[in-house]
C-alpha cells in the first residue's frame, strides 16, 4: 500500500476512534433506543415543547452516529479498492482511492470539530457584525473583503447567509454590516472569529502604491430560541428609525423603514434595514438585541477573561486575533493558535475551517482548565 494512503488510513482511524470516544458510543446507542421508544408512545406529544426537545436530541444523536458509520464504511470500501488496484497495477484507481480518502479525512476532521460543540448555544444560527477600523477607505474596503470571506465560507459549508444591515463607505467598501448565518452549529463554528482582523497589502487606493495596514473588527453572537427568556425593559432602550441605504429597490430612501435599537445600560446597538416594513425590521432588531444580551450572559457564565467592553476597545494594534499579509509576502496567521498558511487567496475565499477548528480546540481546553 502506498505510504500516502497508509498515512490517510491511520489518520482517519484515529479520528474515528476519537469521535466514538467523544460521543460515548455505547451510552449514545442506549439513549437513542430510549428516545426512539419514547417517540412511539401515544402520549409523547401531549407536552409538545418537551417532545420537540427530545426529538431534537434524538435527531442529533442519529445524525452523529450515522456520520461516523458512513466514514467507517467509506474507509473500509476504499481500503478494499486499493488492495484490488495494487493486485491489478491500476494506478488510476489507486489515485482515485487516495483522493477519496483525502475527502474522508477532511470530513472526519470537520466531524471532530463538531464534536467539540457542546456549548449552550453552539447549535444555533449566528449573527456576524463587521466594523471597519480607523483609516477611512482602506479599512472600509477591508471590512467588505471580510464580509465576502464569511459569505463564501457559509456557502462552501452549506450554510444560509442573509445580510441584515449595511452601512456603506464613502468611497468604497462598508463602514459596517450584520450577516445572519443559518444552519446547524453556525454559532459554534463562528464564535471564535470574534476579534480584530489585520490586513497588510499594497493599497489599490494609493497612487504611489505604498503598503498599508488596515483593521476591522468581527463580533459574533447566537440567534436565540423563543424559549430562552431574556428580560429587556422598554425604559432601557432607545428606538430610532431612519431611511435604509444601499441596494434594495424603489422603496429605499423613501420611507423611514430601517430600525436601530440601543440598549442604554450596556451601550449595545443593533439595526435592521433588510425589510420594507418598519414593523418587520423592528421585530428583527428586537431579536438581535435579545441575542446580544444573551451572548453577553453566556460570556459571563463561561468566565471569559475579557468582559464585553474589552472587545470594544480600539480597532487597531494589540487587539488583533489574525493577520492577513498580502505584501511583501503571502501569509495568514492566527495569533492565538499559531495556525498559518501562505494560501491567502484561499482564506479570503472562505477556507477558514483550519483556523476555526484550532481556535475552538484551544477554547475548549482553556474552559476545561478553569
Amino acid at each position: 500500500m502506498k505510504a500516502e494512503i497508509e498515512a490517510l488510513n491511520l489518520d482517519i482511524q484515529k479520528s474515528l476512534k476519537l469521535l466514538r470516544r467523544r460521543l460515548d458510543w455505547d451510552a449514545s446507542e442506549r439513549r437513542f433506543d430510549e428516545l426512539e421508544a419514547m417517540s412511539h408512545d401515544q402520549n409523547f406529544w401531549d407536552d409538545a415543547a418537551r417532545a420537540q426537545e427530545l426529538m431534537r436530541e434524538k435527531n442529533k444523536l442519529e445524525s452523529s452516529m450515522a456520520l461516523i458509520k458512513e466514514i467507517e464504511r467509506d474507509l473500509k470500501d476504499n481500503i478494499e479498492l486499493v488492495e484490488l488496484a495494487e493486485i491489478e497495477n491500476d494506478d488510476d484507481l489507486i489515485n482515485e482511492v487516495q483522493s477519496n480518502l483525502e475527502k474522508a479525512k477532511e470530513r472526519a476532521a470537520i466531524a471532530e470539530t463538531n464534536a467539540l460543540l457542546s456549548g449552550e448555544a453552539d447549535a444555533n444560527d449566528c449573527y456576524i457584525e463587521i466594523n471597519a477600523g480607523a483609516g477611512g477607505t482602506e479599512s472600509q474596503d477591508w471590512a467588505a473583503m471580510l464580509r465576502r470571506m464569511y459569505m463564501r465560507w457559509a456557502n462552501a459549508n452549506g450554510y444560509g447567509c442573509e445580510e441584515i444591515d449595511e452601512n456603506q463607505g464613502e468611497e468604497a467598501g462598508i463602514k459596517s454590516c450584520t450577516l445572519l448565518i443559518k444552519g446547524e452549529n453556525a454559532y459554534g463554528w463562528l464564535k471564535t472569529e470574534a476579534g480584530v482582523h489585520r490586513l497588510v497589502r499594497i493599497s489599490p487606493f494609493d497612487s504611489n502604491a505604498r503598503r498599508h495596514t488596515s483593521f476591522a473588527s468581527v463580533w459574533t453572537y447566537p440567534v436565540i430560541d423563543d424559549n430562552i427568556e431574556v428580560d429587556v425593559q422598554e425604559k432601557d432602550v432607545r428606538i430610532d428609525t431612519y431611511r435604509a441605504s444601499g441596494a434594495g429597490g424603489q422603496h429605499i430612501n423613501k420611507t423611514d423603514s430601517a430600525v436601530r435599537i440601543t440598549h442604554i445600560p450596556t451601550g449595545i446597538a443593533v439595526a435592521s434595514q433588510q425589510e420594507r416594513s418598519q414593523h418587520k425590521n423592528r421585530d428583527i432588531a428586537w431579536k438581535m438585541l435579545r441575542a446580544r444580551l444573551y451572548e453577553l450572559e453566556l460570556k459571563k457564565r463561561e468566565a471569559q477573561s475579557q468582559a464585553l467592553e474589552d472587545s470594544k476597545t480600539d480597532i487597531g494594534w494589540g487587539h488583533q486575533i489574525r493577520s492577513y499579509v498580502l505584501q511583501p509576502y503571502q501569509l495568514v496567521k492566527d495569533l492565538r493558535t499559531e495556525v498559518e498558511t501562505s494560501n491567502t487567496s484561499g482564506v479570503l475565499d472562505g477556507d477558514l475551517n483550519a483556523f476555526m477548528a484550532a481556535a475552538l480546540a484551544q477554547r475548549v481546553e482553556i474552559i476545561g482548565d478553569e
